[in-house]
């Protein structure tokens, strides 16, 4: 049984757009990796750009299954769920070819805030943001949303730092983060 082309084509895109970045890939590689023609590719894709929302949404739904089984393993409690969260994201960048957050990576290649892509990049982010919201709520701290903007924060900082700095301390460093801002 074989793959459909739609799905080879997104499997494809998203080893190349993560591995070398978005702009770098052209749909013409793209064709070529899953070997079709550019009607096929057109025919699933109008535009590159929507492929690059695929790839996006692809990601999108991996994060949260991730941290949503996280959350859900955690049973209610925002300590062990961060916790979980971390050893996630510690995981994710000691693997082999990490390069930081496809989304903030995504963002900087579009920087064009009304475009399709950010938008999807907008969307995730605004569903992690309401995640940490969520998650903290039983704690009762004073200012729920602000907290979720510094744990949002903290998360971003750990994915660049698992890129640019060591992969191995990333996790831990975002759990510390995490306790802090809980804590204060």
């Amino acid at each position: 049984m074989t793959t459909p082309v739609r799905e080879r084509l997104i499997e494809a895109a998203t080893e190349l757009f993560y591995a070398q970045g978005l702009r770098a890939v052209s749909a013409d590689r793209i064709i070529e990796r899953v070997g079709t023609t550019k009607v096929t590719f057109y025919r699933h894709f109008r535009t590159k750009d929507d492929l690059v929302v695929a790839y996006l949404e692809g990601r999108a739904a991996i994060e949260r299954e991730g941290v949503g089984g996280a959350v859900a393993r955690a049973g209610g409690d925002p300590e062990t769920a961060l916790r979980l969260i971390s050893e996630g994201l510690g995981a994710v960048a000691c693997s082999p070819g990490f390069r930081g957050c496809p989304f903030i990576n995504a963002a900087a290649e579009y920087p064009d805030p009304d475009g399709p892509v950010r938008r999807v990049v907008d969307r995730h982010r605004a569903w992690y943001r309401a995640m940490f919201e969520q998650l903290i709520a039983p704690l009762g701290l004073h200012d729920q949303a602000a907290v979720a903007d510094e744990l949002m924060l903290l998360r971003d900082g750990a994915m660049v730092a698992g890129y640019l700095g060591d992969p191995a301390a990333a996790g831990g460093a975002f759990l510390r983060g995490c306790r802090a801002v809980i804590r204060k």
